[in-house]
């Protein structure tokens, strides 16, 4: 799995995956009177191209290069500055985009990929096999899903083989990292990429400034001279800028937020495939009781965490997965751990805390959502007897202490992912370095391991949906919701796409 809170709300789903679910603000209004001619492409009708869209940010980025990035706040940058061979699209569907075609195996073991010719890297390089083959074996030093290459080759002037050491009926969904030329040498400072727009400049501590590429191989795109991600403290000051009007796009407000915005501005809603959760360090006492976990998952009243939190905006869960996932969800372990305080307490008893115990959850104080539902969940745990403490530490910490050290017992994060049924469920095997619940269970590891191998399709949903029931019974952690997407638009800008993973495109935004 990635090493990814990928993963925060992958890649995934590892921290696969990080969710952060606030960010803040975006563009200048005015932007818009500054639009120019684009060297003489004919934009859409009705649209024009020029101007310039600021995005707000609530943390500082973490790193530039797309193989080791982990928090999804710096990915959703990166997915404007760099591709993959593969990359999914607003309705979460996987597309080709720097290969144009790919003949697997028959037994899924080899794949021959056509890499698309005439690309160009913001340096001014093209894009060669040379290139990609650098790209897929420096991301796997990193990405341990992809551990399972044994080798990557150039076989003629346009085509790269890989093999795998087994089998991967959805291998292309683990090719999304960004392509980079072999020869920069220091990504994490300077990103080169072939996305529609590349790094101008970073300002620590204030903004990250993002120029069209005029040498993008979509030759329609993008529209806008500039992407700015502007770092801010919270979403309060990006909704000042709001009232001021210099914001363009909030992503990832609460609904609760819109309330009172101007006129000028649409509210867009869609599913995410976000996970917020109670997570539980499975390794600590009493977390390494399955009963205690599953009393703790009878305890709390999802639907008022979500109105709470999320003025309602939001999908109870009670595994893993989101049902944003589509087929390789699976809807009957719905409503698994209805809210029953009664049970809670009898479980607790049973494994023998009849009085409760004292327990902390480590926060990330940046994620006003994930705090304001570490509150909430302990004041409905002290119902049951469980004495809950808040921990708030800033995101560095938490990324070094609760994801990678697995100090700590209880935290309130949200996990994003790839739109890839496999991303999700992989962080929970005993060996992934994105479990950081600490998980492990012989029989569960050895489905996530043979899941790959299951090449018909029926086959591979109906072992997806056994994984499911297994994770309900076994409880890693306490699921709450899959919050909705919320993004606020003006409504001069048209082409905004909002996504179901935590990205940012603004290839296609443009004003009209």
């Amino acid at each position: 799995m990635r090493r990814k809170l990928q993963k925060f709300i992958t890649k995934s789903f590892g921290v696969a995956v990080l969710l952060s679910m606030l960010v803040g603000i975006a563009a200048c209004n005015t932007n818009k009177d500054n639009a120019t001619a684009n060297n003489g492409r004919a934009p859409a009708e009705g649209s024009e191209y020029g101007g310039s869209v600021v995005i707000g940010i609530t943390q500082e980025p973490g790193t530039f290069d797309p193989h080791t990035v982990v928090a999804a706040g710096d990915e959703e940058i990166l997915f404007n500055i760099y591709e993959g061979l593969y990359k999914f699209n607003s309705e979460g569907n996987l597309e080709e985009c720097l290969v144009t075609s790919c003949v697997p195996s028959e037994d899924a073991c080899e794949f021959v990929f056509t890499i698309r010719e005439g690309v160009m890297f913001h340096n001014g390089e093209e894009m060669t096999v040379d290139d990609v083959v650098y790209s897929i074996e420096r991301a796997a030093e990193y990405i341990s899903e992809l551990e399972t290459i044994e080798s990557v080759e150039a076989i003629s002037d346009t085509e790269v083989k890989i093999v795998l050491t087994s089998a991967n009926s959805e291998f292309y969904s683990l090719l999304t990292f960004g392509i980079a030329p072999r020869s920069v040498e220091d990504l994490h400072v300077t990103p080169v990429g072939t996305g529609p727009f590349k790094l101008e400049k970073y300002e620590i501590g204030q903004s990250i400034t993002l120029v069209r590429n005029d040498n993008y191989w979509q030759d329609s795109l993008p529209y806008l001279d500039s992407v700015v991600f502007k770092i801010c403290s919270d979403m309060d000051s990006a909704l000042l800028e709001l009232s001021h009007g210099n914001i363009d796009i909030i992503p990832h407000i609460t609904m609760d937020r819109t309330n009172g915005l101007p006129e000028n501005f649409d509210v867009v809603t869609m599913p995410s495939n976000m996970v917020q959760l109670l997570a539980l360090n499975n390794s600590v006492a009493p977390f390494d009781n399955v009963e205690v976990r599953r009393a703790l998952s009878y305890a709390l009243d999802r639907q008022e965490l979500i109105d709470l939190s999320m003025d309602g905006a939001g999908v109870a869960l009670t595994t893993v997965m989101s049902p944003a996932m589509g087929d390789s969800y699976n809807s009957e372990v719905d409503g698994s751990f209805e809210y029953n305080p009664e049970l809670a307490m009898e479980l607790l008893a049973e494994a023998g805390y009849p009085d409760g115990f004292d327990m902390t959850i480590t926060v990330a104080s940046e994620y006003l959502v994930h705090v304001n539902t570490a509150v909430a969940i302990a004041d409905q745990l002290s119902a049951v007897g469980i004495n809950a403490t808040i921990e708030q530490v800033d995101w560095n910490t938490w990324l070094s202490d609760v994801y990678t050290n697995h100090d700590y017992e209880a935290s309130v994060v949200c996990l994003t992912s790839m739109f890839a049924p496999y991303d999700v469920v992989s962080r929970y095997h005993s060996e992934n370095s994105g479990n950081f619940v600490c998980f492990a269970n012989e029989d569960i590891d050895n489905i996530i391991d043979e899941i790959p191998t299951i090449l018909a399709e029926d086959d591979r949903i109906a072992a997806y949906h056994s994984l499911l029931e297994m994770l309900v019974e076994e409880c890693p952690s306490v699921y709450i919701q899959d919050p909705a997407e919320v993004t606020v638009v003006n409504s001069m800008l048209q082409g905004y796409e909002v996504y179901p993973m935590y990205v940012q495109d603004l290839s296609t935004t443009r004003y009209y």
